[in-house]
């Protein structure tokens, strides 16, 4: 009996495909083909190249964000967790674009084709950093009044250490320092406790 045809499945052969091709071969034609099934058998999950490569760009920011949730919903001393979470998210990130470029490169590239998956992606981070700051301001270790507005300005003030529009800055050997010196600035920022 031939296996199912699962959306999980499809997005596999998708990823092997671009991970193999590149970009330009990640529609539901090349898909299909590794799959060994006819178009019309994705075209049943995915209605369009551009829905396929979206539910791409969706799995891979879900890969990533899901560690990062996991932090957050620790129940550890909040800077010590809020640390843990940014260096998770920038060492995730830089890792994939040192050890796999091109793959890091094109998964970029299908993210900025897909706004709103993206933006989906920005909030979930936000409210996972605010969740963390929330804590830590019930918990004494913070003191802000508007903690997921400030987890959303966190995860704008060190964009330079994760966000891929930065991947040229992130062989600057003065990268650790300036983390560094972002990170001093964000728990002055938060009120965080000496």
């Amino acid at each position: 009996m031939a296996d199912v045809l699962t959306s999980d499945r499809i997005l596999e052969a998708a990823e092997d495909v671009l991970r193999r091709f590149g970009p330009a071969k990640a529609n539901v034609v090349d898909v299909s083909r590794a799959l060994g099934v006819s178009h019309g058998s994705v075209y049943r999950h995915f209605p369009s190249k551009a829905a396929l490569r979206e539910a791409v760009a969706e799995r891979w920011l879900a890969r990533l964000s899901e560690p990062l949730a996991v932090i957050a919903a620790d129940h550890g001393p909040a800077p010590q967790r809020l640390r843990r979470w940014l260096d998770a998210l920038s060492e995730s990130k830089q890792r994939m674009a040192r050890e796999e470029p091109e793959l890091f490169a094109t998964y970029h590239g299908l993210a900025m084709e897909a706004g709103e998956v993206v933006r989906a992606h920005v909030i979930a981070l936000s409210t996972q950093l605010g969740q963390i700051i929330a804590d830590g301001v019930g918990r004494g270790d913070f003191a802000v009044a508007d903690p997921f507005g400030m987890g959303r300005a966190v995860l704008d003030a060190t964009s330079r250490f994760h966000n891929p529009a930065h991947t040229a800055e992130w062989t600057d050997p003065d990268l650790p320092a300036a983390y560094e010196r972002v990170w001093r600035l964000i728990l002055n920022g938060l009120g965080a406790r000496a």
